[in-house]
């Protein structure tokens, strides 16, 4: 114990040279070298901008929000929007187990890490070493214990010593600000993984709540069929009509009953894909049959410039502008002589004791210095590839911009051509019912043949399955502009119900 209390006395008042033992200078001198850093300053690259959506709504546009500045609404969860219960269980059930979330999340962490991994290059190394030797030897004419004996001896070292790269041409301080613009850069790249499972799950959700829809529509039209046919074969049998109107609706008949299997088939998938977003093997999750709500939540757009902070795959983008940035600093470092200090003190003696008693401890103090002096322009040549790869990921960077920007047009362009089609969508089909209506009736009374009535009865149901079909397309655009704009709006935002088939069941 005694030994031990002397050798932490030692290397903490005796051996350690004073300068180790002041992390505060250290920072301080790393501070103020930074200063020093060669290379460009960053500054963000420039993108073009315009001054407004050239798709969006006019003013009255009963569908959507006037637009507002971005940075009024809270990032959150934006899935609330739409009022689901179901879906406000499942998206949280992605965020917490999805697992290309999972991955993201394990990248964000590997970046921190690697900016303190990076930082540290600020401060000295410091290391023990010490050491423990038996050593003999003799021979027939004698030595050092004279005769033919053989002699041995023991010795012991130890010492601390320390090494430290002053920062003085910014190389480290151009790595840490790349490390950062990287941890950054995963941190975006974390909330685009977010943002897409999310919207991914919304898409599938609202296709599947859909097909519940679509089938209930299918069986109860299925029901009327077969009424039909029923009614149909009463009449073959009374010799009232020919054999082909029997085999005409059984073929309708047996056609829907196929489209009711297909789009059985649909939610199956739908379902299996959602089991995959929440972390689910398909085999163990299930979603029971529920209704379905056609909400179509409204969207403040907000100005363009601002989808250039909302959107986190562009945030990731610029973060790759600064990190590359960095690079050409880091390279451009090269060209300048590395100094180096050293230090270390320890002590020596033929027993372990000598170590804790020495006089006089050996010590040494050194400064290297390294310079380049020829190496046939591979600096300059590394300078260049650094400054081409900046380029190139500017470049990215703008084509990430023009991208989203296409993006949020696309959907706008969607969004109010889709509002135009349901509106005309419901007209078509209250109009295609009470055709099948007056067709049937029509037949019952002789008037007519029975092939009208099959066509008539098509038209009915496709413009009522189209009419779903549009709604749920209405949904999805929601979903895709919500994405485009960057996603995470307060569920608070104000909610207008434009329903296009909610009266279907009255059907």
């Amino acid at each position: 114990m005694k030994h031990w209390l002397t050798m932490r006395w030692l290397t903490t008042r005796w051996l350690m040279p004073q300068w180790l033992m002041q992390p505060w200078l250290t920072a301080s001198l790393a501070t103020s070298l930074a200063a020093c850093a060669v290379g460009p300053d960053y500054e963000r690259p420039s993108a073009p901008v315009p001054a407004a959506y050239r798709e969006a709504p006019r003013t009255g546009d009963a569908v959507w929000l006037p637009a507002a500045p971005a940075d009024t609404l809270a990032r959150g969860d934006w899935w609330r929007l739409f009022g689901d219960a179901e879906l406000d269980r499942l998206a949280r059930e992605v965020d917490a187990a999805n697992q290309t979330v999972a991955a993201a999340v394990a990248s964000y962490t590997q970046a921190q890490a690697l900016v303190r991994e990076t930082r540290a290059a600020y401060y000295p190394t410091v290391g023990i070493d010490a050491s423990g030797r038996r050593f003999g030897g003799g021979n027939g004419s004698g030595g050092s214990t004279g005769g033919t004996g053989t002699g041995t001896a023991n010795a012991f070292s130890a010492s601390l010593g320390g090494d430290w790269a002053p920062d003085f041409w910014g190389r480290v301080s151009r790595s840490v600000e790349g490390a950062r613009a990287g941890e950054q850069g995963s941190a975006a790249d974390l909330a685009s993984a977010r943002l897409s499972a999310q919207g991914a799950l919304a898409i599938d959700y609202f296709a599947l709540r859909e097909s519940d829809f679509e089938a209930e529509l299918l069986a109860r039209t299925i029901e009327a069929y077969e009424r039909a046919l029923q009614i149909t074969q009463n009449r073959y049998a009374a010799g009232v009509v020919a054999k082909t109107d029997v085999l005409q609706a059984q073929t309708q008949l047996l056609t829907t009953r196929a489209s009711l299997a297909t789009v059985r088939a649909n939610r199956e998938r739908f379902e299996h894909a959602i089991a995959v977003l929440t972390g689910k093997a398909p085999g163990d999750f299930a979603l029971a049959p529920a209704p379905w709500s056609d909400r179509v939540p409204t969207l403040p757009l907000g100005v363009p410039s601002a989808l250039l902070e909302r959107r986190p795959d562009i945030a990731s983008a610029e973060r790759q502008v600064a990190a590359a940035n960095a690079q050409i600093g880091v390279q451009k470092s090269a060209y300048y002589p590395n100094l180096t200090l050293t230090a270390s003190i320890g002590t020596a003696g033929l027993r372990f004791g000598d170590l804790f008693n020495a006089a006089s401890p050996l010590w040494s103090f050194g400064v290297a210095v390294a310079q380049t002096v020829f190496d046939a322009g591979a600096i300059g040549a590394r300078v260049d590839a650094a400054s081409a790869a900046h380029e190139a990921a500017v470049a990215r960077y703008r084509q990430t911009v023009l991208t989203a920007f296409q993006g949020v047009e696309d959907q706008l362009s969607n969004a109010r051509a889709q509002a135009e089609q349901a509106d005309l969508l419901k007209q078509a089909s209250d109009a295609a019912d009470q055709i099948e209506q007056q067709i049937l009736n029509r037949y019952r009374a002789g008037q007519l043949s029975y092939t009208e009535v099959v066509t008539a009865q098509a038209s009915a149901l496709s413009a009522r399955r189209s009419l779903v079909q549009t709604a749920v397309n209405r949904q999805v655009t929601a979903i895709t502009l919500i994405q485009a704009l960057g996603g995470g709006w307060d569920a608070a935002a104000p909610v207008q119900v434009k329903s296009s088939v909610r009266d279907e069941n009255a059907r």
